[in-house]
This record gives structure tokens, sequence and C-alpha cells, in this order.
């Protein structure tokens, strides 16, 4: 075998990506069970999520993109609205242009609960920052934005 193969097959060894991704999982269940226990106002990390997303990507958005952005089914994001908009972070409203979807907005309270969330989070970051100072965070960003760009792409 040459060099060139051997090269070629440890390149496509399937092991290897799922080890990546089985690590990615871990941590990422891992990160959300200590951010969910120091979130506000009795948010769930699903629930957060929604909140951050809003300010990230867009001001509104229907039931059903917001679904399909976090790949959930269409009831279990209905029902993280519906929680999201009993606590006031969330405004559900009839889409004037549809007699059947709804537009979902974050309101200001929204918009604060997230700062709020934030803001309880970081002791823990600072903690985890302690570990992982920031130029080792920055050596591997660009290749996990690279891997969320790639996966956001193929889902479709």
């Amino acid at each position: 075998m040459t060099a060139a193969t051997r090269k070629r097959k440890a390149a496509a060894d399937p092991a290897a990506a799922f080890e990546f991704f089985n690590e990615i999982g871990i941590i990422g269940q891992l990160a959300g069970n200590t951010m969910e226990r120091s979130l506000p106002h009795g948010l769930t990390q699903s629930q957060f999520s929604v909140l951050n997303w809003f300010f990230r990507v867009d001001d509104e958005a229907t039931p059903g993109r917001l679904a399909r952005a976090f790949q959930v089914t269409g009831g279990a994001m209905t029902n993280t609205l519906g929680k999201l908009a009993a606590k006031g972070f969330v405004s559900v409203q009839p889409d004037p242009d549809s007699g059947r979807s709804k537009i979902v907005r974050l309101t200001p309270a929204g918009r604060q609960a997230r700062l709020d969330a934030i803001a309880a989070t970081e002791p823990a970051l600072l903690a985890f920052l302690e570990q992982f100072p920031r130029q080792r965070l920055d050596r591997v960003m660009p290749l996990l934005r690279a891997v969320r760009a790639y996966l956001d792409a193929a889902r479709d």
C-alpha cells in the first residue's frame, strides 16, 4: 500500500468522524446541563435557545420556521413557544397574510431575559475560561464554525 493510499484511507476513517461527533454530543449534553442550572426565570435550555435565536437570526418567525431551525416537531416548538409566551418573553400573533399561520416575535422582556441568562451563566463561563483561555478557544472556533455550517447546509 502506498503512502498516498494510506493517507486517503486514514482521511476516510468513519470511526474518526464518529469519535469527533460523539465528543461534541457529550460536550453539548454537559454544557447544556451546566447552563440550564444557571438560567433565571425558570428558563429551560430549549427556551433560552429560542430567545437566543431571535437575537442572533431574525426579529420574527413562524412556529414552523422555528421548528425547522431547531429540528423539532411543530408540537414541541408550539409547547416551547407557549411557555415563553406565558412568561411574556415572546408574542404569538396571527399572521395578517395568512389565516392559519402565526408570527412569533421576541418581546422587550424576552430580550432582557436573554441578557439575564447570559449574566447568570457568567460564573460558569469564567470558571471554564480558567481552564481553557480565550487563545485556545480562538484556535478551534474556525473548525467548529465550519462543521456547523456544513451540517446546517446538509440538513435540508
